[in-house]
């Protein structure tokens, strides 16, 4: 009784030192929300709340897509999920490694929640510093531990709650990284796609593959789905996709192009600047980057 009492202490502690002043958005009606993060890199300003966590009413548990940035960051979402519908949580899925959607499964392991994500997290080193820890303040990222899934996707994962059939799929080729799971939720008709989608900020390639994200977006659209919801951005029509898309499609074309023609990394990456993308958040910080990583990979190979 006294370590309960003592944890949900210190759970109010965290409640307290950083709000995240968090909202939850009802995407499909009978109780699917997610919870929309700022589109901006990562700083103590925002303290790491960039990436988009949902939770899903199964119909006596909550089934959670990410956890956020921070065990702080946790506490507060199930804090605003309990106000909604105090509902005990089965499962949280981690859609990809980077750590603005996972440091918070640090909170969730505490709650007994079975934690799933794809094999590649079995090599994940556990980090000295955390990208997150370096940049966010040390009072939000106060609590935070590095938590990897107990429960490994190798190729597809089919859980059944209630009734209800959820399919897992590891892409199992590199893609927005090479651990992206997707979540496809057919009574819902949706699909929770991680940072494979992306539409109101530029996407970033850097742990990627051109080829093997447009192929996975290509997957995703052949799905019967009325709503796709993305690891970034609040659009969650069928159409959430189509900005990530067409901006790989032609970046690749446009870069594809430029070497075959025999132009050098230096001018190219002058070159291609695709202006109708300009006014999209994080141009400015990342386009020039991926058009450069863009033109490795292609030079390469795409590998």
């Amino acid at each position: 009784m006294k370590s309960q009492i003592l944890s949900l202490l210190f759970i109010n502690s965290l409640l307290l030192a950083f709000d995240y002043k968090l909202q939850p958005e009802e995407v499909v009606s009978g109780g699917t929300h997610c919870f929309f993060g700022h589109s901006e890199v990562m700083d103590e300003h925002n303290n790491g709340d960039i990436s988009n966590s949902c939770f899903v009413n199964m119909g006596d548990t909550y089934l959670l897509i990410d956890s956020g940035s921070t065990y702080s960051y946790a506490a507060q979402a199930h804090a605003k999920m309990k106000e909604i519908n105090d509902l005990p949580l089965s499962y949280l899925i981690n859609t990809h490694i980077h750590d603005d959607h996972w440091l918070g499964n640090s909170y969730y392991k505490e709650q007994g929640t079975k934690i799933i994500g794809a094999d590649n997290f079995r090599q994940l080193p556990i980090e000295v510093t955390t990208r997150m820890q370096s940049r966010i303040s040390k009072e939000a990222y106060k609590g935070t531990e590095q938590i990897h899934p107990s429960l490994y996707v190798e190729d597809e994962k089919i859980l059944e709650i209630n009734g209800k059939k959820v399919y897992i799929k590891h892409v199992n080729h590199k893609a927005h990284t090479d651990s992206d799971l997707y979540i496809y939720i057919p009574s819902q008709k949706i699909v929770f796609a991680g940072d494979l989608v992306f539409n109101d900020r530029i996407p970033s390639i850097r742990d990627g593959s051109l080829q093997g994200w447009i192929d996975t977006l290509d997957e995703i659209r052949s799905l019967d789905v009325e709503h796709i919801v993305g690891g970034h951005g609040n659009l969650v029509t069928k159409d959430a996709l189509t900005m990530t898309y067409n901006y790989l499609v032609e970046l690749q074309s446009e870069v594809s192009r430029l070497l075959d023609e025999g132009v050098e990394i230096a001018d190219i990456v002058n070159i291609v600047e695709m202006p109708k993308y300009k006014n999209i958040n994080l141009y400015d910080v990342m386009h020039r980057q991926n058009v450069e990583i863009a033109y490795r990979m292609l030079e390469w190979g795409d590998e």
